[in-house]
């Protein structure tokens, strides 16, 4: 599930007398988004987004949007905040099935469920147009808001009722963790079973690395303009951090209870991804009945720049966006692939010290796709001595 601007990650592991000895991350994707967009006008700009971001485009592309406007002076209803927040986490129950439907089973060694994946994206997919009939969801200040409450309804009680057969078993998520241990154990689904694995070795990959604190668009906005290589290398004022799932709920049970018992490793970053996939159609009902109609926002004097920031499946994500003569000047971003797989972030720090046993393999590669199920990897393991 990469391409596009996503790139791919590889983890160099050095083993010595049983430990792993050092542990090199590196990023290998392009980032210079603005050598695509440079010149181009906002509109265009845009439009482009999809093509250039293959892997949350719908949240690429409001980030996008929110950065354009912020530089434009535009400043939309609260109606549209809405409905985007809405899009995006949509989005993000499609990104999180296809961990459970295709990597986990991958993972498994069991064949990918395709036809629960694709019932699930068909589903989110007609969201769009039951919030905006022309889908012109991206247009500067706000397009056609008119949601269709009957379609969002009923979509939003597909999710719920699909996401409780074919991720939870029919069962409800466990809110503690011996009951979320009995679950995976019980590996009704293939979300169990990958989960009793995570469980085997749950403080694995765990270190100090604190999660992002929230930080406003003003914050990204001043490191983005100021330094040119923060989209590569991205610090929480000097100090690394992750993002994602784990930094959103780490106060829900029963999150809470294993961040607690066995920190930021394996077992929290992947209860946190599930139990956020559970509990998301609540969330997207919840929301639906929340937005009305809405139309073009408003008016401000224009700045020239600015940034927008948007919480996706993988974690926070920002575009930082400057305009000259309504043409980009400048743009450049920040992905949750650049806080988790940091040189000196949650990966590299985690893997560091750890057992190098015949399961380093396979556990590194767990602990991989819960911090980023959506990025391609490779894991060499070398040794010395």
């Amino acid at each position: 599930m990469s391409g596009g601007l996503e790139g791919s990650v590889a983890v160099r592991l050095t083993v010595s007398g049983g430990t792993v000895r050092a542990a090199h991350v590196a990023v290998h994707r392009p980032t210079d988004v603005a050598a695509a967009l440079r010149g181009k006008t906002v509109a265009e700009a845009l439009r482009l987004m999809p093509l250039l971001f293959s892997v949350c485009g719908m949240a690429q592309g409001v980030a996008a949007l929110s950065a354009c406007e912020a530089a434009l002076g535009l400043e939309p209803a609260p109606a549209h905040r809405t409905a985007r927040s809405l899009l995006v986490l949509a989005e993000t129950l499609a990104s999180h099935a296809w961990n459970v439907f295709m990597d986990g089973p991958h993972r498994l060694g069991e064949p990918p469920d395709t036809q629960h994946l694709a019932t699930l994206r068909a589903v989110t997919a007609g969201i769009l147009p039951a919030l905006y009939p022309a889908r012109d969801h991206l247009r500067p200040g706000g397009g056609a808001l008119q949601p269709n409450r009957e379609a969002l309804a009923v979509a939003a009680a597909r999710l719920d009722a699909h996401v409780a057969q074919t991720v939870l078993g029919g069962v409800p998520f466990p809110v503690e963790i011996d009951g979320l241990a009995a679950w995976a154990e019980q590996g009704l689904t293939p979300a169990a079973r990958l989960l009793r694995r995570a469980l085997g070795a749950p403080g694995f990959g765990a270190c100090a690395v604190a999660p992002l604190a929230d930080r406003p668009a003003d914050w990204f906005a001043r490191r983005l303009a100021a330094d040119p290589a923060f989209g590569a290398r991205p610090h929480d004022d000097g100090a690394p951090a992750y993002t994602g799932p784990l930094a959103r709920i780490a106060d829900r049970p029963p999150v809470a209870e294993i961040l607690e018992r066995f920190g930021p490793g394996l077992a929290a970053h992947a209860v946190a991804r599930l139990a956020e996939l559970a509990g998301l159609p609540a969330r997207i009902a919840e929301l639906a009945e929340e937005v009305p109609p809405a139309g073009p926002g408003v008016e401000r004097t224009p700045p020239g720049e600015g940034a927008g920031v948007v919480e996706t499946a993988r974690g926070r994500l920002a575009h930082w966006v400057r305009l000259e003569q309504g043409r980009i000047a400048d743009y450049r971003t920040v992905a949750p692939t650049e806080w988790n797989f940091h040189p000196d972030g949650p990966l590299a720090r985690g893997l560091a010290g750890a057992p190098a046993d015949a399961d380093l393999p396979e556990r590194a590669g767990l602990l991989v796709a819960a911090l980023d199920p959506c990025v391609a990897f490779a894991i060499d393991i070398g040794r010395e001595g």
